[in-house]
């Protein structure tokens, strides 16, 4: 709850946790901790829980939740904590969001309903709602067409801002970058945007944005971290050296459906204790683990960062 007040200061790599789960398939709480303890230990500036990388639409309420109260736990007031409390459903998205709000999280993102393809003005009451239901609660929009089918215009997000003080900003996952540079331009600098779109995370700084929300901080928190802070300082040739690094791990991470190879690599590492996705996902193939092994060699060295100072650390 301590940046709840000031969302402006959420910026940087807010690295999207995945859920771990046992190998029967039940939430991995102790696992969850690790691994939020691994990403506040290699410097990610806040955390986010219960995106598309946390497997939200194959959890119920009550794990989605539950998953919630063990990131709060863990984080304290260490760094931002932004959970996904979108659902298809409107009183399930009100219940995650109320449910956020109460247990101190600092921002809802809330993903735009999928599968019924709402209209804009369908899209701006749905997002209206939430932002009336929860005025002390700063909402953040999570556009990822390719998993919803739907697009929430920059039109539709600048009503948004303009009407709501309380829904600041937007997660973009599109490879539309002109898209990005509409919705700034729509609404001015003051919107928060995040790019959840990995090759695009380093080039929406150059726009304005606020940061990003990247799955490859799953595998190489301290790079991606570290490449927000060199742009910050003014090294953009050391930022770029890290984004072109990063490309092999990108790339691992969509060999197979995001996030099967990033649960697959955890488990390798031992940072969870199983690679289990719930379905309709599954864990890769054997031609995706060749795939990914290979890519793992091309750009692992990234992975090993903090891993290998605190291995020391602990002997």
């Amino acid at each position: 709850m301590k940046f709840r007040s000031d969302p402006a200061v959420i910026r940087g790599s807010i690295a999207p946790v995945v859920t771990p789960f046992t190998d029967e398939g039940a939430v991995d709480h102790e696992g969850l901790r690790s691994l939020i303890r691994f990403q506040l230990d290699s410097g990610s500036h806040g955390i986010s829980l219960g995106g598309s990388t946390g497997e939200p639409s194959a959890q119920t309420v009550a794990e989605r939740i539950a998953g919630m109260r063990t990131a709060v736990e863990e984080i304290g007031d260490r760094v931002p904590f932004l959970p996904g409390t979108g659902s298809h459903k409107l009183n399930e998205t009100l219940e995650l969001t109320a449910a956020a709000r109460d247990l101190g999280a600092d921002a809802a993102l809330v993903i735009t309903p999928y599968y019924a393809r709402p209209t804009q003005e369908a899209l701006y009451r749905w997002y209206a709602t939430v932002a009336r239901e929860f005025p002390d609660m700063p909402i953040v929009a999570y556009n990822v067409p390719s998993r919803t089918a739907v697009d929430i215009a920059p039109e539709t997000v600048k009503r948004l801002f303009t009407d709501f003080e309380n829904f600041v900003g937007v997660k973009e996952t599109t490879k539309d970058f002109e898209h990005f540079s509409r919705v700034l331009h729509a609404c001015g600098r003051s919107l928060l945007v995040w790019s959840g779109i990995e090759l695009l995370s380093l080039p929406l700084l150059a726009l304005g944005g606020a940061g990003f929300v990247s799955a490859v901080a799953n595998l190489a928190p301290t790079a991606v971290a570290r490449m927000y802070e060199l742009w910050e300082a003014g090294d953009f040739e050391g930022a770029r050296e890290l984004h072109y690094r990063l490309h092999p791990l990108v790339d691992l991470l969509f060999v197979e459906t995001n996030p099967a190879p990033a649960k697959w690599v955890l488990a390798q590492q031992g940072r969870i204790a199983s690679p289990h996705v719930r379905p309709p996902l599954i864990t890769p193939t054997d031609p995706g683990l060749t795939r990914i092994r290979a890519l793992l060699t091309e750009g692992g060295d990234l992975t090993q960062q903090l891993g290998t100072q605190q291995n020391g650390a602990d002997k």
